[in-house]
């Protein structure tokens, strides 16, 4: 059987955290998928990760900034990107990966996230001009990336919860990759990103699971499954 961490700390209120597990039995129901999944609060988790994390499969860090223990949620983050473990993030999960990533390959030192330090003079997660929260958007995958090859069309309707996101600032640092631009709005903004050097490794700044709540299976979720799956972890 294979389990799936599901990175943050965990509320039935939030709708996000409602949607997830109904997703992922979504996807391990439609592909017939030997799948099953474990909150980790990130309180769990210390400066050594990988005690808590070996067991698992693959990781999927979920909504709910701001995390418990922020350097526990960057740190399984980091596990999954070293290990090459198939790792999702939405939304928080989004914007941490930016931040674990811009740290340890960018080389920026504490990047700062504009809802943990508001003070901060240039945060790589700022605030979004216009907030998504509870709004619905099209986005663009990338043409060549692994995010459009799963999608399958040119365009998708995607909802979010979400008041931060990159920093336009920064935005020119993913032409370099690995991590890489995998989604973008009709404003251009970044809406999703991939590593290109990993197994699966995909971060959206909307919310996929979503789609569980109103009955319809999703293809980023069975992707993700399917990698777990595979994974020879």
């Amino acid at each position: 059987m294979t389990s799936i961490a599901l990175i943050g700390d965990v509320d039935p209120r939030v709708t996000a955290h409602q949607a997830i597990p109904a997703a992922l039995a979504r996807a391990a129901s439609d592909a017939r998928l030997p799948l099953t999944w474990t909150w980790v609060h990130t309180t769990h988790l210390g400066a050594d990760v990988a005690p808590e994390l070996e067991p698992f499969s693959a990781l999927w860090c979920v909504p709910g900034s701001p995390y418990a223990n922020t350097k526990g949620a960057l740190a399984a983050i980091r596990f999954a990107r070293e290990t090459g473990r198939p790792y999702l993030g939405t939304c928080a999960g989004f914007q941490h990966v930016m931040l674990e990533y811009a740290e340890a390959v960018w080389g920026l030192p504490a990047p700062a996230h504009a809802e943990l330090n508001p003070a901060a003079s240039d945060p790589l997660i700022a605030g979004l001009e216009c907030a998504l929260v509870e709004a619905t958007g099209d986005i663009w995958p990338t043409p060549g990336s692994r995010l459009a090859l799963i999608y399958g069309v040119p365009r998708a309707t995607e909802t979010y919860h979400c008041s931060y996101g990159l920093n336009p600032r920064y935005a020119a640092r993913l032409d370099e990759g690995p991590l890489r631009v995998a989604a973008r709005d009709a404003a251009g903004a970044i809406r999703a990103v991939e590593l290109d050097s990993a197994r699966f490794f995909v971060a959206t700044l909307y919310q996929p699971e979503r789609a569980a709540l109103a009955g319809r299976s999703h293809p980023l979720i069975a992707a993700f499954a399917a990698a777990a799956v595979e994974a020879p972890v």
